[in-house]
């Protein structure tokens, strides 16, 4: 093998083992709460955790709306547009669950309307209900 070629494969790897390690994939960080899910694609030897009440309830509180993709590794929802029971007005939502706490802060909504982003009151009742619904399903399971 040449010289320029060794340093090409050097480089390459080198910047593979970086963006790799850029992503937290070298961390070890299972989750020891039951009310996490450890979902893990082995050939991407990924490991993401995802929250199963926030999960359940987003999936719950937004079943009006027909799901066009899920992802529980990288803990995404998105939607596609659907009218409430009741309601004139057609939403989409896409729904990111960032940690594996229940809580506010791992919960992101974002709804839309055929016309643009919803209200700040409609996207924030969503997250409510979802958070809502996300607890009586911890409770109703018995971890507290």
């Amino acid at each position: 093998m040449t010289a320029p070629a060794r340093t090409g494969r050097a480089i390459l790897l080198l910047t593979v083992v970086l963006g790799l390690s850029a992503c937290g994939l070298f961390r070890g960080n299972a989750p020891a709460d039951g009310a996490v899910r450890q979902a893990v694609r082995t050939n991407g030897a990924e490991a993401v955790a995802v929250n199963r009440y926030l999960w359940a309830a987003s999936l719950d509180v937004l079943n009006f709306l027909p799901v066009q993709s899920v992802d529980p590794f990288t803990g995404v929802i998105v939607t596609g547009y659907g009218t409430p029971p009741g309601g004139s007005r057609a939403y989409r939502a896409t729904v990111y669950i960032t940690d594996p706490a229940l809580d506010a802060r791992a919960l992101n909504v974002a709804i839309l309307t055929r016309s643009g982003p919803a209200s700040v009151e409609t996207q924030r009742a969503i997250e409510d209900a979802i958070l809502t619904r996300a607890r009586q399903l911890r409770v109703a399971d018995g971890n507290l």
